[in-house]
């Protein structure tokens, strides 16, 4: 009697007659099958982070001071000495028509219900402290401390309490502005740019996929990651310091390149579904072809995140931590959660559709993906047959858009740069005109005395200041309790963005302190906002070359791996420095203040701080990368498959062109969601960033690569013998031949009809 073998369930069965496919395949085929899993997996990560990021969230916080700098040295010695000037400050500017005494008991009661409001320590009394009044006598300054260090720590209803304050006081010839971070803060409007940047995003899936279903993905995917990763960010920053609006980068670079990648599997999934695979098996087929791209273009992006710790400075590494965790969790939805989502939604990827969204007929080429539309593949022959024109025409443009940067100026932006209509700027000229520009960057100095109560020498020194060219006015020293610590300002006669009153600080270090203090025991430094503006620009500038060697080569490297082909990793790497320095100039451009800089919002011609092209180039270096590898990977793809150099060009770029462009258009809606906000850093940071992306995927990546690639020949995919043997086989690309039908034969293509959207 012969026994038959035990049969096998279906999903073992199905299991053995798959393809072989690598681990992003085989995720993807576990995700999809354990969806419901999946889906509460994730639903369970978001609840774990709510509560653990409500029971043990920190706070932002970040120190914008440079390490070891003379600026740092005063802050550090105000923070032990003198606590209660260490802490941030408001400023109350009172204009008078008929001179300040007139109104004395109108400024008196003001101040006093300034002082009532909560986080307020105390205010000056500008009536009896020297130098409070103007010289015409029309305005003065009362200085009202507050007892947070960080502006960001005070709330925005506190703030908004000052403002109503100053408001109601105004009026009968008597005008009264507030000036501080934390009076900035209180005037900033919530412009909702996430809100903005996801809608502007649905509208362009729409548009491209002409499906619900399919434009609906993306944005669940970058919205959950979003989720998940904002909530952990809170338990980050318990160890990491990290700014404010590192949350917004890191918002920008979650949704962006969350619904970017995305975007590409749900392209690649719905090709492999028109090539005749079910549900399933096209899933598994692209997270094996298409994951893997997503996972090189995120690991670009990471790699130039890191880059950001070359800069030696804490505020650079909290925004980085912050916003690698956002690009990671993105990652992980990317292969986990978005092949779990096609287990419910795959079968109906092309429901609810537009009315206007037409169906075409196109045909599935070998490989499984669909043959390009005939507007690309004209595209893509016209760059073939005017490679030459092509290339010379996409770097003049480069270099056109990159020439105003050489006249940028460096320096943070300050009130002065604000709307007219803001208070912080009405402080800013009143201070301007009653006092002089240096009233709004006053140098503020610190000396250690060599002997309690011993101010002979800072009483010297401030004589000798009052006569050093280019000071306007220095305040009497004011001793610490203990005796041992002066204080003092010194106001420049020019204005805290001037170069001359950069020189002046430089004056002061290097000769006329160091003569005065000599041999004295007294040790004075020179601090304040705007000695500290210029130390951190110096200590930035000269770390730059460490950020952009380290990106470049690390970058240079994982194309190396990824394409097998050095001539790609070096063409990437100088094309991409090309779009980033077409960036840059579009920036300077708008921060000349002429009419292009007022489109946005910014009518005074305004510095640029050193650390946004810092960070605009380590986001947009890893961003560019992306593209390079969505592009270049289809490239691979056709050169394995035909051998064919130029029709592998043709091709990749006719497959991926319709996909970066729409890719590039997200993200340049989510980054141009943030040019309307009043802070001059994210509004600068969201111009470049949206330019960079829309230069990059027009003029580099349709345009300017193909050209170089077909200039290049077959020497795109050459690897020197020895270092081929080095460098492991990731397949990059895939091997989307083992996805095919079993029916299929490779020489045959079969017309199938596919949405257009």
């Amino acid at each position: 009697m012969t026994v038959a073998p035990p049969s096998r369930d279906r999903a073992t069965a199905a299991l053995d007659a798959a393809p072989r496919v690598g681990p992003l395949g085989r995720l993807a085929r576990l995700t999809y099958r354990r969806r419901g899993t999946t889906v509460l997996a994730w639903l369970a990560v978001l609840a774990l982070a709510a509560v653990l990021s409500g029971a043990f969230g920190g706070e932002f916080k970040a120190d914008y001071s440079a390490p070891g700098s003379d600026s740092k040295a005063a802050q550090d010695l105000l923070e032990q000495r003198f606590p209660a000037r260490a802490g941030d400050s408001v400023d109350v500017v009172v204009h008078a028509d008929n001179g300040v005494e007139s109104v004395r008991s109108d400024v008196t009661a003001l101040l006093a219900k300034v002082a009532a409001v909560p986080h307020v320590e105390s205010v000056d009394d500008p009536f009896t402290t020297a130098g409070s009044i103007s010289p015409d006598g029309r305005t003065l300054l009362a200085r009202a401390r507050l007892d947070v260090v960080n502006p960001v720590d005070m709330p925005l209803e506190d703030g908004t309490r000052l403002l109503a304050l100053a408001t109601s006081a105004s009026g009968d010839g008597l005008q009264v502005a507030l000036g501080g971070q934390a009076v900035q803060q209180a005037e900033a409007p919530a412009i909702g740019s996430e809100i903005i940047g996801v809608s502007a995003a649905a509208i362009i899936l729409l548009l491209t996929f002409g499906s619900v279903v399919a434009a609906g993905l993306p944005i669940l995917v970058a919205v959950a990651g979003l989720a998940v990763s904002s909530l952990l960010t809170g338990l980050v920053i318990t160890v990491v310091d990290a700014p404010d609006w590192s949350t917004s980068l890191a918002t920008m670079m979650g949704i962006g390149i969350g619904i970017d990648y995305v975007l590409l599997m749900v392209t690649r999934f719905r090709e492999w579904r028109a090539a005749g695979l079910d549900s399933e098996a096209a899933t598994v087929a692209t997270l094996d072809t298409a994951g893997r791209s997503v996972m090189v273009a995120g690991s670009t992006v990471v790699i130039s995140m890191l880059g950001l710790f070359a800069m030696g400075l804490s505020f650079m590494r909290g925004a980085a931590v912050v916003t690698i965790l956002s690009v990671l969790v993105v990652m992980a939805a990317s292969v986990t959660l978005f092949p779990a989502l096609l287990g419910y939604l795959g079968r109906y990827v092309e429901r609810l559709r537009l009315p206007f969204a037409r169906r075409q007929t196109a045909r599935v080429a070998v490989g499984g993906h669909v043959e390009p539309s005939r507007a690309w593949l004209r595209w893509s022959r016209l760059i073939e047959r005017q490679r030459v024109a092509a290339a010379a025409v996409g770097v003049v443009i480069l270099l056109a858009l990159a020439a105003p940067f050489l006249g940028v100026r460096f320096g943070f932006p300050d009130a002065g740069n604000n709307q007219a209509d803001t208070s912080t700027r009405q402080a800013y000229d009143m201070l301007s005109t009653g006092f002089g520009p240096g009233a709004n960057g006053p140098l503020l100095l610190t000396a250690e005395l060599p002997g309690t109560g011993d101010s002979t020498t800072v009483d010297s020194l401030a004589t000798v200041l009052t006569g050093t060219p280019g000071v306007a006015a220095v305040s009497p020293a004011v001793l610490n309790s203990a005796g041992d610590t002066a204080v003092f300002s010194v106001v420049p006669t020019t204005g805290p963005q001037s170069p001359r009153t950069e020189d002046l600080v430089h004056q002061l270090r290097d000769t006329v302190i160091p003569a005065s203090t000599e041999g004295t025991g007294t040790t004075v430094h020179v601090g304040g906002v705007t000695a500290t503006s210029i130390d951190s620009t110096h200590n930035i500038s000269r770390r730059i070359p460490l950020l952009i060697g380290g990106v470049v080569i690390l970058s240079m490297l994982l194309l190396l791996v990824s394409f097998r082909s050095v001539a790609v990793a070096v063409k990437a790497a100088a094309m991409n420095l090309l779009s980033v320095a077409a960036a840059y100039g579009v920036v300077a451009l708008v921060l000349q203040g002429g009419w292009v800089g007022q489109l946005i919002g910014i009518d005074t011609e305004t510095p640029l701080p050193a650390f946004v092209p810092v960070l605009m180039f380590a986001v947009l270096f890893g961003l560019s990368m992306d593209y390079e590898v969505f592009l270049v990977s289809r490239m691979r793809e056709a050169w394995l498959r035909s051998g064919d150099n130029g029709r592998a060009i043709v091709e990749g770029l006719a497959s991926t062109g319709r996909v970066i462009t729409a890719a590039a258009a997200i993200m340049v809606a989510v980054f141009a969601a943030f040019v309307p906000s009043p802070d001059i850093v994210l509004k600068v940071i969201g111009v470049g960033m949206a330019s960079a992306i829309l230069i990059d995927a027009t003029v580099v990546r349709m345009l300017l690569v193909p050209a170089v690639m077909h200039l290049l020949g077959r020497a795109n995919w050459w690897m020197p013998a020895r270092l081929g043997r080095l460098v492991p086989h990731l397949h990059v690309e895939g091997r989307p031949e083992v996805h095919l039908p079993g029916q299929r034969r490779p020489e045959v293509a079969t017309a199938t009809t596919v949405s257009a959207g």
